[in-house]
């Protein structure tokens, strides 16, 4: 009897499936290593051998653009914020929603920033690679739809449309600076920066 074990081949995945996979497996290693993460680490970090990602990527640039393009994009921040229960209040809604597209950008900028301090730049791949829909408007837009659906039980109490409320709270979670907590900036955005006292 072989004493050497039988290794069991993994599942049979599509080329699209076992690309994704690959991919978010190195993300967190790239925003970590930047280009000195080593496709053997990837493939130990996804279960496969290192042959495999040569057979999904021509090479270690196409993978780290791959990264780079897939930290950009906001479906999983949409995905995320079209979750959010519509029978809560308004203010734990945009909340929610402010800590989604919060984590989006950190992991956006954690990735981008680790490639590029590394010195990588992106070669025309990732720029042709990126699709039309992908680009920054489409993904702006993308979210602004997704926060202006978060309004529309409460439509009739706004100032504006809730498309045009929704590019106004974008606009100041964007800009929000380190010394406002999400807590306050929904509050501010609701209510103002003034607070109104009870007469006396």
């Amino acid at each position: 009897m072989s004493e050497n074990p039988v290794r069991r081949r993994a599942p049979g995945m599509s080329p699209e499936e076992r690309r994704a996979m690959i991919i978010a497996a190195a993300l967190p290693l790239v925003a970590e290593y930047g280009t000195a993460v080593t496709t053997s680490k990837i493939a130990r970090a996804a279960g496969i051998g290192e042959a495999t990602v040569f057979r999904v990527f021509a090479d270690k640039d196409e993978l780290l653009d791959a990264c780079m393009i897939e930290a950009m994009r906001p479906d999983h921040a949409v995905t995320e914020i079209a979750s959010i229960p519509l029978d809560q209040p308004l203010a734990d809604r945009l909340t929610e929603a402010a800590d989604a597209l919060s984590a989006h950008l950190a992991r956006m900028g954690a990735v981008a920033g680790a490639l590029h301090s590394s010195g990588h730049r992106g070669g025309e791949r990732a720029a042709g690679a990126r699709p039309q829909p992908g680009s920054r408007e489409a993904s702006m837009e993308l979210i602004g739809d997704a926060i202006a659906d978060l309004f529309e039980s409460d439509e009739a109490t706004l100032r504006l449309p809730a498309a045009q409320v929704s590019k106004v709270f974008l606009g100041l979670l964007f800009a929000r600076s380190a010394v406002l907590s999400t807590s306050q900036l929904v509050e501010v955005f609701l209510h103002g920066a003034i607070e109104e006292k009870e007469p006396a």
